[in-house]
């Protein structure tokens, strides 16, 4: 999608800059250039290949430490691309409908999603898929907008169930991994029990896919920006609205008498907990124009913050 003809950059796009360097978007507001990460920089030494050019693929850190060197004017919380430096805006729409009868893995959970009545145009492909630098041992990073994401959800969720469909459960193994690549704040125990009920994770054969929330247009609204931290504290609180907890970050309304949101950076916490379910949460109380906030995630690796459903822990024995 050219630049000039985008609608809007939500999360989980992707932006090529006039460099090849490629970002994905990590926010839906971006009034002083798109907010994003940088994943992908051309390098004929690279280990991925869109067929025409080899990239470097750069994980969190060592994306910042790159751009600290290269582009440090970029730097900020995340990194802010001037719009005059953005070439293209790849859509995950627009990708999923041009592969996804391509890749047999693609095409079984879209299948199962359009004959299910997720129409074509709420879905999309997001990671390495999205520019076309996967390799063989890549995940799939779906993406479904809106409240059809809930939809979606439970289609997979029933698929997995399905001794027919090729869609299925994480074993062990799989559990495990993820759970080291997070490394929580929580034991590996709550954590799978926290996991299992969310349902937006599965296989496909031998590859592991997400299902990942974005918001609809009518949903995207400017967000308030950063406060004043007050420092850590933690919480008990019921959680009474939790419509956007599985987007980026995560938005918990909590009945609280000083905190009125509960919010994560992190993916971990995504879908915590449910509207009604009293929560424990630790995390940076942060002041925002008068109203105050806990907000977990203030690094890549949360270290001494979290978000546990004690409704959950406690159904469970």
């Amino acid at each position: 999608m050219d630049i000039l003809d985008h609608p809007g950059i939500r999360l989980r796009d992707f932006i090529v800059t006039r460099e090849g360097w490629i970002f994905s978007s990590a926010d839906y507001y971006h009034p002083e250039g798109v907010r994003g990460v940088l994943r992908y920089v051309p390098d004929p030494e690279g280990e991925r290949t869109d067929g025409a050019r080899n990239y470097r693929k750069y994980d969190f850190d060592e994306a910042y430490d790159y751009m600290d060197i290269h582009k440090p004017e970029w730097v900020q919380d995340v990194h802010v691309i001037p719009w005059d430096q953005v070439e293209r805006v790849l859509s995950p729409p627009d990708r999923l409908a041009g592969i996804w009868h391509l890749d047999p893995r693609i095409e079984e959970i879209t299948m199962t999603l359009l004959e299910a009545g997720i129409p074509m145009d709420s879905i999309g492909v997001t990671g390495s898929f999205l520019p076309g630098l996967q390799i063989s041992s890549s995940d799939i990073d779906l993406v479904v907008y809106g409240p059809r994401w809930f939809i979606a959800r439970d289609i997979i969720a029933r698929a997995k169930d399905d001794p027919q469909s090729s869609i299925q459960h994480l074993d062990e193994g799989m559990w495990e991994r993820i759970y080291n690549k997070r490394i929580p704040e929580i034991d590996f125990g709550e954590f799978k029990l926290h996991e299992i009920r969310k349902g937006n994770r599965g296989m496909v054969g031998d590859t592991y896919f997400d299902l990942l929330f974005v918001r609809d247009w009518d949903q995207v609204s400017e967000p308030q920006g950063r406060g004043t931290d007050l420092g850590h504290e933690t919480i008990e609180a019921v959680v009474t609205e939790s419509e956007l907890a599985f987007d980026s970050p995560s938005v918990y309304k909590v009945d609280h008498p000083e905190i009125g949101y509960v919010l994560s950076y992190t993916h971990t916490y995504a879908g915590q907990a449910l509207a009604g379910e009293t929560i424990e949460a630790r995390g940076m109380v942060e002041e925002v124009n008068g109203l105050r906030r806990l907000v977990v995630g203030t690094s890549r690796e949360p270290k001494g913050e979290w978000i546990r459903s004690l409704t959950l822990l406690g159904s469970s024995g």
